[in-house]
């Protein structure tokens, strides 16, 4: 009994485990109606078939892999039709534009005022009058826009320049060296360790973790991850 129990949720596991990358990579907060619901007869057959030892697991299996095609066929039917994509994904709505709420709009998604203000101060809007737009988006989410009056001050606006951010590449973690990273930099392993020893590691694995942005290796110590950030002595 237990062999079957074991082999049975290992399968299940495994099988929807890549039942759910085949849907593809999607934040719960972003899910369509059709993808939450999809999603959610998986996880009930998934349980029935671990729960009822009677039902053949080929059976859930089955179901499981009908659900997935139904899903990836209408992902592919929202793409190339935009009448199916708004059937499944439904529109955006337009509830704040100029500084003026839109009444009817609110009614109709059954947006209260309480809880846009509740949006908005959470994204630091304090009051409607400072808003361009604010649109409710399919998955619930509420993007604002405030008036250019009431919007941070950029580096364009000042006119300063400003390099592109670079984003570190990792090449030991846990005081193991990454030999890919280390190829997408065009850097050898040999370079690595004449700049640890140059800033005083003996060998990778006195170092938790360090990345190379392009100019600096950044690196935090294996014994207390102090965050010490150390310049490239070739530079």
């Amino acid at each position: 009994m237990i062999g079957i129990l074991f082999t049975r949720t290992l399968f299940t596991y495994a099988f929807v485990f890549l039942a759910l990358r085949i849907m593809g990579k999607r934040e719960i907060g972003k899910l369509s109606v059709f993808d939450l619901v999809v999603s959610i007869m998986i996880a009930e057959i998934s349980a029935m078939a671990l729960q009822d030892l009677k039902i053949p697991i080929w059976h859930g299996a089955f179901i499981i892999g009908l659900l997935v095609l139904l899903q990836v066929g209408v992902s592919f039917l929202t793409l190339w039709s935009r009448r199916v994509h708004e059937l499944v994904e439904g529109k955006p709505s337009v509830l704040v534009a100029n500084g003026e709420i839109n009444d009817s709009e609110m009614k109709r998604t059954r947006y209260s005022m309480s809880d846009l203000l509740v949006q908005l101060r959470e994204k630091d809007v304090a009051s409607v009058a400072d808003v361009e737009f604010a649109i409710l988006e399919t998955s619930g989410k509420l993007s604002v826009f405030p008036k250019a009056n009431k919007r941070p001050v950029t580096a364009d606006d000042l006119g300063i320049a400003v390099k592109p951010t670079v984003v570190p590449t990792s090449l030991i973690v846990d005081g193991e060296v990454q030999y890919d990273k280390l190829v997408s930099v065009d850097k050898s392993p040999q370079w690595l360790l004449e700049q640890l020893t140059a800033l005083g590691y003996d060998a990778p694995q006195d170092v938790f973790y360090a990345a190379w942005d392009g100019q600096t290796l950044h690196i935090d110590r294996e014994d207390n991850g102090s965050g010490v950030q150390k310049q490239d002595p070739a530079l």
